[in-house]
């Protein structure tokens, strides 16, 4: 494939197409801040894994007294040196190992809680973005940061941090015993290891817009998974199932593609490190053997050597692999981080109003409001709706029907203009207070996993149990209910396994009824139902909206006829307003609507 054949030629466009990188060591300063939290416990698995360390390092030096112990001659073994080195080489060992098991389960238990507290300050932040945030990004790719990317990050806060400290403890250790041992062996490292360090820059480098590739693809595929297995009953519809698999395909391509070119050119670095360690190891094979040729160094000492030589080396590896992890969980936090910055809703004005019950009379004033800048939805809008009145909204798709809800409830705010609720700007009023009043059933049914009950009392917990079924009667829902095997305590999930659309649409009426709401907003509410339950239902909403300011989007122009007041919006305009009657006698919009809809001639 071509991304996998020359990856980093392409290192212009993948920087490209990925969002503003963030300052890197601004990155690495918040990911500390998260172990912070847990300094104490992270300082004392650094002072274990710093004493499990030493342990260890003690035992070369042993070693290497050992084996001068055997030579003391042709034949000639001193068995009582030999066998005391030994054993406090084991016991050393033995200690190191006892204390690298009480490191491991003390990283496990710091690794949950770092999990825990990303998780839950993602979750936290998500609570407060605003429904644009939302709109504009994929579901999938937001769990992908939740799950893959805090994992990620998680392996390096962790393991990989508590392993650096591990690996300069045993360089710096070795090192000065090297130095002990014999200082001018010593200087082959000169050379060895800044090149080391100099190749490892360069991989980085070269490798890191793979790493922010690979996060960036792992979360398109996610997105994509996750459009796809809810939209599992349109796919068979239209019999799309081969042509969402080969595009499933080409996304699960690419992202296998970023996965491979990470970790395959991302592994490089160890295996380029190590080569030159086994050079350095070479050299020193050679160097050692001459000193102990001219008598400079017994054969234990270059043994000892040697193998500190090992256990200097071997960190300088294993970091450049740690390295290569650092780099993917930066990318992995760039993304994180990039969703804990985003703007959350707009705070409430510190003077703003808390409404604890409103009349209803609503007002928009020259209400202009976009989406997106230079392309207008909603302009100049003018609306007076008197409290108790049942106010219908019609026209033709993409009018603005559904926006005029969205500004209602302040999911968004006007460009200019106001919104008024009983003479209050609804933007000097709290969002809680202001959606409060609201109660709101729409077109798209929403239930959550859990009991039919808990699900009905969503918004009012405090409903009695005879409030709930009273509601679910009204709705003509409680019937059905009780043919379930628990009743009101049968869990569903969101999906509503095992229950219609047209099921799920009455229990979100009903769990509407049981709000005290002093106004009502009804987004094609019946639209999922047959006829012979809308009629039920209808009876139901006007027992429902009885007394309260009513908004009704309506596609199906039988179920408004009723309505104060039908507006007729079009192109983000109330092009006419009135009654049933009175536009059907004006012949304007509204009665070629209603023409075309019926097939009258």
């Amino acid at each position: 494939m071509s991304a996998r054949n020359n990856p980093i030629s392409q290192k212009a466009s993948i920087d490209d197409a990925a969002p503003k990188a963030v300052d890197r060591r601004r990155t690495l300063l918040r990911l500390w801040r998260y172990l912070y939290d847990l300094k104490w416990l992270f300082l004392l698995a650094a002072l274990l894994m710093m004493a499990a360390n030493l342990f260890a390092l003690v035992g070369p030096l042993l070693s290497g007294y050992a084996i001068d112990a055997i030579q003391l001659g042709p034949g000639k073994v001193d068995f009582s040196k030999v066998f005391y080195y030994c054993a406090w080489m084991a016991g050393f060992y033995l200690a190191s190992a006892a204390l690298s098991y009480v490191i491991s389960r003390l990283m496990i238990y710091l690794s949950q809680r770092i999990v825990f507290t990303l998780r839950r300050d993602v979750f936290d932040k998500l609570m407060t973005l605003p429904i644009r945030y939302f709109d504009v990004n994929q579901t999938g790719d937001i769990i992908s940061r939740m799950s893959y990317d805090i994992d990620t990050i998680n392996t390096s806060l962790t393991s990989d941090t508590v392993q650096v400290l591990s690996s300069l403890v045993t360089v710096f250790g070795s090192l000065a015993m090297m130095i002990i041992i014999s200082p001018q062996l010593v200087l082959v490292f000169a050379v060895t290891v800044p090149a080391s360090i100099l190749l490892t820059r360069f991989l980085m480098k070269k490798f890191r817009p793979l790493f922010r590739m690979r996060s960036r693809k792992l979360g398109e595929l996610n997105g994509f998974a996750e459009e796809i297995l809810s939209g599992q009953q349109t796919i068979k519809i239209y019999h799309q199932e081969k042509t969402m698999a080969k595009r499933f395909a080409v996304k699960n391509d690419e992202a296998v593609d970023a996965y491979y070119n990470a970790e395959y050119y991302g592994s490089m670095t160890g295996p380029s490190v190590n080569f030159i360690n086994n050079l350095s190891l070479s050299l020193i094979s050679v160097f050692g053997a001459l000193l102990f040729l001219q008598g400079h160094l017994s054969l234990g000492k270059v043994s000892s050597f040697v193998l500190y030589s090992r256990k200097f080396s071997g960190p300088i590896n294993e970091m450049a692999n740690i390295f290569s992890e650092l780099q993917s969980a930066l990318a992995a936090a760039e993304r994180v981080f990039r969703l804990l910055d985003e703007e959350p809703e707009k705070a409430d004005d510190p003077a703003a109003l808390v409404l604890d019950q409103a009349r209803g009379d609503v007002t928009f004033q020259n209400v202009d409001f976009s989406y997106d800048p230079g392309r207008p939805i909603i302009k100049n809008l003018q609306l007076a709706v008197k409290a108790g009145d049942l106010v219908a909204i019609v026209g033709p798709t993409g009018a603005g029907k559904t926006t005029i809800v969205n500004l209602l409830m302040r999911f968004y705010d006007v460009d200019s203009g106001q919104i008024t609720l009983d003479g209050h700007d609804t933007r000097m009023v709290t969002r809680a207070s202001l959606r409060k009043r609201y109660a709101m059933v729409l077109q798209d049914t929403w239930l959550f996993t859990g009991t039919i009950y808990e699900n009905l009392v969503y918004g009012n917990e405090a409903a009695s149990f005879e409030d709930v079924v009273k509601a679910a009667q009204s709705a003509h829902v409680h019937e059905f209910i009780m043919t379930l095997p628990k009743g009101y305590d049968t869990v569903i999930s969101e999906e509503g396994t095992a229950i219609s659309q047209g099921q799920k649409q009455l229990l979100t009426i009903a769990r509407a009824m049981l709000l005290d709401a002093d106004l009502l907003i009804l987004d094609e509410a019946t639209s999922n139902v047959d006829t012979q339950t809308e009629l039920l239902i209808q009876q139901a909403m006007n027992r429902l909206m009885k007394g309260k300011t009513s908004f009704v989007i309506a596609h199906r122009l039988s179920t408004i006829r009723n309505a104060d007041l039908i507006l007729v919006v079009d192109q983000g305009q109330i092009v006419e307003q009135g009654s049933h009657e009175q536009l059907i006698a004006a012949k304007g919009f509204y009665e070629r609507l209603y023409q075309a809809q019926f097939d009258q001639p």
